[in-house]
């Protein structure tokens, strides 16, 4: 909300609430593991406990980070996707792997406001609550800055920035009624960090600069609730994305620019989720961690 100038004087402004970090507070120090045997207490520290969204979850690297959420113990899971062939058969799969957990799809546009919130508080009557948050939702464009039209630069902002704010937002309206921790976990990019060569995409490295400003932001307002906030930022991944033979040159330009001379593969992503979903980063918020193997390095 705006204010007007001529109220600008007389204007109240909130303040950003501070956790106090004692024990028991939503800011405090988690539990104590509780196993005794080493073993035991390793697979204890990287759990996933409670209820995963993630979105863009029948893609890529969004159905392989579900995977690995369920693998580490998650007990639930929606996928919020635009893709109605794919959820049910990927949900269907899921829910093969792994019997014991709830797995289910949802219909969701990121830059729907309405239908966000809605989904989310349906993830919670389904479920019971809603713990982890990951958006992997995306779309990608290369077209010079001179030819971007109005409509192409804000709706590339609309899907990355506002639609990684807006499901962000609504799972921490939740968890902040639930007075439980949470996890949101948001995809920037090496992009977000240095300008991609040779594909011009001005429009995609501003959306992804713009999610590592928020998860700033979004981890100071936050954490007195108990909810982490940070980032991942992929290098040059291989997925479909990266597919076809048009991108043979590009290709050839990323590796000659890159320490290991190849992309990553999206198990090789995942880790970075599974760590910032499980209780083995409690104390990290506000973060982004590069997958990108030292790619930036050399951009």
């Amino acid at each position: 909300m705006t204010t007007d100038r001529s109220q600008l004087k007389s204007r109240i402004i909130p303040s950003i609430s501070l956790g106090d970090g004692q024990p028991g507070s939503l800011s405090g120090p988690p539990p104590l593991l509780t196993q005794k045997d080493p073993q035991s207490r390793a697979l204890e520290r990287f759990s996933v406990t409670g209820n995963a969204i993630v979105t863009g979850g029948t893609g890529d690297l969004g159905l392989t980070a579900c995977r690995a959420l369920l693998e580490h113990g998650a007990s639930g899971l929606v996928i919020f996707d635009l893709d109605e062939a794919k959820g049910p058969e990927v949900v269907k799969v899921l829910g093969g792997d792994f019997p014991d957990a709830k797995v289910e799809f949802m219909r969701v546009d990121v830059t729907d406001a309405a239908g966000i919130t809605e989904a989310v508080r349906e993830t919670v009557r389904r479920l019971g609550s809603v713990d982890v948050m990951v958006c992997f939702a995306g779309i990608v464009g290369s077209v010079p800055a001179v030819d971007i039209t109005p409509e192409q630069f804000r709706f590339m902002i609309d899907v990355h920035l506002t639609g990684s704010f807006l499901c962000a937002q609504a799972a921490a309206r939740e968890m902040i009624k639930q007075k439980t921790r949470g996890s949101i976990i948001m995809t920037g990019s090496i992009s977000a960090h240095r300008p991609n060569y040779p594909q011009p995409q001005v429009h995609y490295n501003v959306a992804k600069a713009g999610v590592l400003a928020m998860k700033d932001s979004l981890a100071a307002e936050w954490g007195v609730h108990g909810i982490r906030v940070n980032t991942i930022s992929p290098g040059y991944m291989n997925t479909i994305l990266n597919e076809g033979s048009m991108l043979d040159w590009h290709k050839t330009q990323w590796y000659h620019r890159h320490p290991m001379g190849r992309m990553g593969e999206p198990e090789e992503l995942v880790g970075a989720v599974v760590l910032l979903a499980s209780r083995a980063s409690t104390y990290l918020t506000g973060e982004d961690i590069r997958v990108d193997g030292g790619q930036i390095l050399l951009m």
